[in-house]
């Protein structure tokens, strides 16, 4: 019997997958548990469907990391801090700080968790960032950190 799998089954396979099982086992273990539904012609078109509208929502999230990273790339977004006396920063420069720039110089908002900083920002200069917005998809730019007149 065809049946598909609406979750992972171990030593049978993965969610979403057609697989042919014995009847006995697909009626009294998948379809019990609910672990399966049979592989009719209604159930092959909700699961197209399904995997038509998450194929779309993935190429949907890559073309708005593609434009977020051409939008970023290459740029060098600038912000000024106090220091103390011996020019290193009260406390420093975090993912966080990187996003708030990004937001108020282009209204983009990226997750404080894919911006990453190649040194920590604890004193002035200019330092290379990079933003990893998807899987394949990164941009470089540079954040430069000056004094606070």
């Amino acid at each position: 019997m065809k049946v598909i799998l609406l979750q992972d089954v171990k030593g049978t396979g993965r969610k979403g997958e057609i697989k042919e099982v014995k009847d006995g086992y697909a009626r009294n273990c998948l379809f019990k548990q609910n672990l399966a539904v049979e592989a009719t012609n209604a159930n092959m078109n909700i699961l197209e469907g399904q995997q038509a509208h998450a194929q779309h929502k993935i190429d949907t999230e890559i073309a708005e990391a593609k434009r977020i990273a051409s939008i970023i790339e290459g740029k060098t977004f600038s912000t000024a801090l106090k220091a103390g006396s011996n020019g290193r920063l009260f406390g420093s420069v975090t993912g966080k700080d990187v996003v708030k720039l990004i937001k108020d110089a282009h209204g983009l908002d990226i997750d404080k968790k894919k911006i990453v900083l190649k040194e920590d920002i604890k004193s002035f200069g200019t330092y290379e960032a990079e933003a990893r917005l998807y899987n394949g998809v990164s941009a470089k730019f540079k954040v430069q950190v000056t004094e606070l007149q």
